[in-house]
């Protein structure tokens, strides 16, 4: 369904998106897959070596169950890599409604393509990386990049002022990390999946401080950048 999702206020609304990390000689470099929950801006990243439905499908289930909470919504732009039968029947079982980008409505998927740039970009860069190296880059990911931005790296907090003539405009006046957005979300602790609970995420936030998880995220990117040969050792 053509349609930009409405959460109301409850997690579990993901817009996803592809980024691809280049091709060299022909050869295609791996992709990135972000999906950012649209009411916490949680977010959650993956690679894979190829976006073809056999790869897709694992790199999905591994990213929807990472998210502490049940997950509701579902929404990409028009790409074949979400919007076909086998990806619909795995959020189907899931009970996850499917939507997309509707045409000549640009910012429907916005919010992920500005995480695009503001995490995958600032952290991985533009350059080639071979699809030989998505294993490496989502153990990275897995362990150090998704930890790091959503229980120590701040997000802009948007507030929607609606103007005397009617037009809607965001301002942002405070940050917070995304388990603070989620720890603020009436009645939290029923949106979690089973086995989670709020005291578990709240210890798992506190082994590092904020400056302890940025400097072992940044090492931990340096060792993969050399592995992948984007830094000189």
């Amino acid at each position: 369904e053509r349609r930009k999702p409405q959460p109301h206020g409850s997690p579990g609304y993901l817009r996803i998106d592809t980024v691809h990390q280049g091709d060299q000689d022909g050869r295609k470099g791996l992709y990135h897959i972000n999906a950012v929950d649209q009411v916490t801006q949680w977010e959650i990243v993956a690679a894979t070596p190829q976006i073809s439905e056999w790869w897709l499908l694992p790199v999905l289930e591994a990213i929807l169950g990472q998210f502490p909470f049940v997950i509701h919504g579902f929404h990409s732009d028009n790409g074949s890599e979400f919007i076909n039968y086998n990806v619909a029947r795995l959020l189907g079982k899931l009970l996850i409604e499917q939507t997309k980008s509707r045409a000549q409505h640009c910012g429907d998927n916005g919010l992920v393509e500005s995480k695009n740039g503001a995490i995958i970009r600032k952290h991985i860069g533009f350059g080639y990386i071979d699809a030989q190296h998505a294993q490496a880059v989502d153990q990275f990911h897995r362990q150090h990049l998704n930890p790091y931005i959503n229980f120590h790296r701040p997000c802009a907090v948007p507030q929607i002022i609606t103007e005397a003539n009617g037009k809607r405009r965001r301002i942002y006046r405070r940050w917070a990390t995304p388990f603070e957005l989620l720890q603020e979300a009436p009645h939290c602790e029923s949106f979690l999946r089973p086995g989670v609970t709020l005291a578990e995420l709240g210890g798992f936030a506190r082994v590092q401080s904020d400056t302890e998880a940025a400097l072992a995220m940044q090492r931990a990117k340096r060792q993969l950048l050399i592995r992948v040969g984007k830094l000189s050792a």
